[in-house]
């Protein structure tokens, strides 16, 4: 058993003195470019390991660089992208903002013009349930607003107050089914009644068998009733059905867009039949 062992020892010996001994002779051969066998295999070996190592860090350095790049266009895309969301906000505002500021010169333009007494209003709210077509403005009995005031605007006729508070107000539209006004038709005088439908129309009654009343006729208010002033827009007349010798049904679209109204004027200045009727009771 030693002696195995001391027979692979000498082997072991003989192979490292062999190597030694190439080594020494490498060391001491020269190339054919005068540069020693032992450097220039050496050399070749560890320019191997360093390409491997060179290509390894430029691969991992490429990865690093394509993700911190792609990182980067992220980072400036979602920035690109709350610019534009930020540019389209601002621009939705000045568009709201100059819409409200045309309706305000319009209000503003009628107001100056009137020879009554009004005060502007904005449109604060509406009714919830559609059978009462209402809405609320933000001017009430501190700012001089009472019962059965006219509310105007630039394309019509908008209704009249119902309920003022402090603050605000309640106004009643025209088109409501329990709101009505005097009527006169522009061409060709016929007079009548308006009465709200709930639909954003408006029906002409109690119009005389024998007046003219033909499509496209405008409508505005005659002043009967005490609360309109005389002579403001209410609509144009839609359909006419005539049957037998009178009219079955008038139909008249409003002027003003109630879906959409933003500001009004609450004219201040009593009606003369109103102010006739407060005396009589007085």
């Amino acid at each position: 058993m030693a002696i195995t062992d001391i027979r692979q020892r000498s082997g072991y010996l003989f192979i490292a003195v062999m190597v030694a001994h190439v080594l020494l002779i490498s060391a001491q051969v020269n190339s054919r470019s005068g540069v020693p066998v032992l450097e220039s295999v050496t050399f070749g070996v560890f320019s191997e390991i360093q390409r491997t190592l060179s290509g390894g860090f430029s691969g991992f350095g490429n990865l690093w660089s394509g993700y911190v790049g792609l990182r980067h266009a992220k980072l400036e895309n979602d920035e690109l992208k709350r610019q534009l969301a930020a540019a389209q906000v601002s621009l939705q505002e000045q568009h709201a903002l100059a819409d409200r500021t045309r309706g305000l010169e319009r209000l503003l333009e009628m107001r100056e013009n009137l020879p009554l007494q009004t005060t502007a209003a904005d449109v604060i709210g509406e009714a919830a349930i559609p059978d009462f077509r209402t809405v609320t403005i933000d001017k009430g009995s501190r700012d001089g607003l009472r019962g059965d005031m006219a509310v105007i605007a630039p394309a019509g006729v908008v209704g009249r107050v119902v309920i003022p508070s402090r603050r605000s107000a309640k106004v009643q539209l025209l088109i409501d089914r329990n709101a009505a006004a005097g009527a006169i038709v522009e061409r060709s005088r016929a007079q009548g009644v308006v009465v709200g439908s709930g639909d954003d129309r408006l029906q002409l009654e109690y119009v005389s068998e024998v007046s003219d009343i033909v499509t496209g006729d405008v409508v505005v208010t005659s002043g009967i009733d005490g609360i309109y002033p005389k002579g403001f827009v209410i609509g144009k007349v839609e359909t006419v059905e005539r049957s037998g010798g009178g009219y079955k049904r008038i139909i008249v679209k409003p002027t003003v867009d109630f879906r959409s109204i933003e500001e009004v004027l609450v004219v201040l200045t009593p009606m003369p039949a109103k102010e006739a009727a407060e005396g009589t009771r007085e």
